[in-house]
């Protein structure tokens, strides 16, 4: 079935082996320490740890009771809670104590002036670096938001984009590996425009999300892998940014939309319905188990819509519509509860970028939306370990027997959507790996940030590590070697296995 060159296609688990064992080579050597935190640290995560819920802080010291802390009553919170605040390890973890390197210096002063404003370019829009210069009032900003990792508390900034001003900004740290890149570092930011004024936003969005690219030297992952999303499915905007804070500049991140009623009315003409994120490292369940009828067993999804029981009903509806249904009855059964169609070009995407967060591996790490015509969807969540190298020979059907995530084996069991789900695998693989195709947006990106990049002080990897892995060359470890690889692998797997795995 294949030549006798090609090694075997790698399953999840020998994907696993095979990240440690090329964690020596320099191209990963940083992300080495990533790991090693993200273990460590799984539970220092803005939302709880893997299916925890944020410490609840405001409602014990909101003294004004307008349900959020000024900083007095924030102040009497850090007291309260001790030096290693909400985040389990964000007190003490990181910098010269947890291992880090301390990063080169602070960042160069940057003001209003010095930056080029874009007033009438889209908030998300792919050719422009937007500056947003964030102001805390307390010069011990990183060690406030630090200890109020995990909490539901937000610090307030001024934020300033484009010479307009937004007050009362709030901020909080994000993610969870990502968070436990160290002290100094760059970590992943959330920004609430509406945090105080319900109307503020900028350019019709009140969330933000910045993200550190962590496990990424080329800062590219998550902007490329959802423009490649976005041609297939409804998945989140994404461009570059420069961050500025208290007048020092932090570099370049991500701006990646938030799964909110903006994400649903730019993508599905609708605010309503029930949104779930489904984070990583959760509780078994992401993957659709049916564990009965009480939804206390499914709350590895944690709903951030209305908490209705209506939307826990027809989730667990359709968990109980997979463990049940027969294979030649499924997709019948599962038209009015999934959007199929949409669902098998996600599973295609998932695969065929190789995440190193895959759904196709931990059934977790994504969102979930209940349309009000009674249809899920799933989405991107988390994007910035897609394009692994070391996966460039997954299978496409690595998880067809996983009985953990029945939402995989048991509609890749259905002959017609296994074989529709392959089409749309050699379909990404033709048209959007193409290196042909992705080489002009990857100089166009590297041209807009590597200024930025070679003057960060706070980055994660270095600028030869950047200039590396986006440059037009076919070495191990690029950009170019992934979508070249990767595209090679699927079409010669397609065309060897498409037939054997088409309906009889």
């Amino acid at each position: 079935m294949f030549e006798p060159d090609d090694p075997m296609p790698y399953s999840a688990r020998s994907l696993q082996v095979l990240r440690r064992r090329r964690l020596g080579q320099r191209w990963v050597g940083v992300s080495l320490l990533a790991l090693t935190v993200m273990v460590t640290d799984a539970t220092a995560q803005r939302g709880g740890g893997p299916g925890q819920q944020e410490q609840q802080v405001v409602s014990q010291f909101d003294a004004d009771k307008d349900g959020r802390l000024n900083t007095a009553e924030r102040n009497a919170a850090r007291q309260s809670m001790g030096p290693s605040g909400g985040g389990r390890f964000g007190g003490r973890f990181g910098g010269r104590g947890g291992g880090y390197r301390v990063p080169s210096g602070p960042g160069i002063r940057l003001t209003s002036s010095d930056v080029k404003h874009y007033p009438d370019a889209p908030l998300y829009d792919p050719a422009t670096l937007r500056t947003f210069f964030i102001e805390f009032e307390n010069a011990d900003w990183e060690a406030e938001m630090v200890a109020f990792n995990n909490t539901d508390v937000d610090v307030p900034a001024t934020v300033t984009v484009d010479g307009r001003v937004y007050r009362d900004v709030g901020v909080h740290f994000r993610g969870n590996s990502s968070f436990g890149v160290g002290a100094g570092y760059k970590r992943s930011l959330n920004l609430k425009f509406d945090f105080v004024h319900d109307n503020q936003a900028i350019g019709g969005y009140r969330t933000l999300n910045f993200l550190n690219a962590n496990a990424d030297p080329s800062l590219m992952r998550t902007v490329l892998s959802m423009q490649v999303a976005r041609q297939y499915i409804a998945a989140p905007k994404a461009n570059f940014v420069r961050v500025v804070i208290n007048g020092e500049n932090w570099g370049v991140y991500s701006n990646a939309q938030q799964f909110n009623k903006e994400f649903l009315a730019d993508n599905f003409g609708t605010t309503k319905g029930a949104r779930w994120k489904i984070p990583q490292g959760g509780r078994a369940g992401g993957g659709f188990q049916y564990q009965g009828d009480d939804a206390n067993a499914y709350r590895s999804f944690q709903i951030k819509s209305k908490d209705e029981p209506e939307a826990w009903s027809a989730l667990i509806d359709l968990a109980k519509t997979l463990d049940a249904t027969p294979v030649e009855s499924l997709e019948a059964v599962l038209a009015s509860r999934l959007d199929i169609d949409a669902y098998l070009r996600f599973l295609a995407l998932d695969n065929a970028m190789v995440s190193g967060d895959g759904f196709y591996e931990r059934g977790s790490d994504y969102s979930l939306y209940r349309h009000p015509d009674g249809r899920f969807h799933f989405v991107f969540h988390d994007a910035n370990e897609m394009f692994s190298t070391g996966g460039m020979q997954l299978s496409p059907l690595v998880a067809q027997n996983d009985a953990t995530k029945p939402i995989i084996a048991k509609v890749l069991a259905v002959p017609t959507l296994r074989a529709k789900y392959l089409g749309y695998v050699r379909e990404i693989a033709e048209k959007s790996l193409d290196w042909n195709a992705i080489r002009p947006i990857v100089r166009q990106y590297r041209e807009l940030i590597a200024d930025d990049v070679a003057r960060d002080t706070r980055k994660l990897f270095s600028t030869d590590d950047f200039l590396r892995t986006t440059a037009d060359d076919p070495a191990y470890g690029t950009l170019r070697s992934f979508f070249e690889g990767r595209r090679a692998f699927l079409l010669r797997w397609t065309e060897q296995n498409t037939a054997a795995a088409a309906p009889r």
